[in-house]
């Protein structure tokens, strides 16, 4: 599906559409929302996005699976993107490439992912997170390069409201 616009979105409707897309990543995203990860700042600048533990998301004893903070770096990275993306450029988000580095152990009660966009192009963006554990010490970086183009199909709608 294709949306058309008379013109290129003003900046009133470029901030609420980067507001629709913050509130997506916590609550349309059906597998964000599983996991409980919460967005604590989403701006042009960057996003945190925090991933609260629970021994359904481990590998070890009291310790992140690391699929999960790989999840965690693509969704942060994606969403750095779209904090500060120019929609006259479109809305349709895909992950080209993602790489990691995990540093230490990711252990509960929660990490947070520091995300920022550090080159915009045409169509391919690319993102550089770091995820902190509760004590501040960064346990995994990661790259992520994505590619926006085309309309992503009910952007702007209402999220429906969903019980976990």
């Amino acid at each position: 599906m294709t949306v058309t616009r008379p013109g290129p979105p003003s900046e009133q409707e470029q901030q609420e559409l980067r507001a629709w897309f913050r509130e997506h990543w916590e609550r349309g995203v059906e597998f964000n929302r599983d996991c409980r990860m919460s967005v604590r700042r989403w701006d042009p600048d960057g996003v945190e996005m925090a991933l609260p533990f629970a021994e359904r998301l481990t590998a070890h004893d009291g310790v992140f699976h690391g699929g999960l903070i790989a999840a965690l770096i693509d969704t942060a990275g994606g969403g750095a993107v779209m904090a500060g993306h120019d929609f006259s450029r479109g809305s349709r988000i895909s992950t080209v490439s993602l790489s990691l580095q995990y540093l230490a152990p990711a252990p509960g009660p929660e990490v947070v992912a520091h995300a920022r966009c550090v080159r915009r192009g045409g169509r391919i963006h690319f993102s550089e997170v770091e995820v902190r554990r509760a004590d501040g010490a960064v346990c995994a970086r990661g790259q992520v390069v994505l590619a926006v183009s085309g309309e992503r199909p009910g952007v702007g709608r209402p999220i429906p409201s969903r019980t976990t």
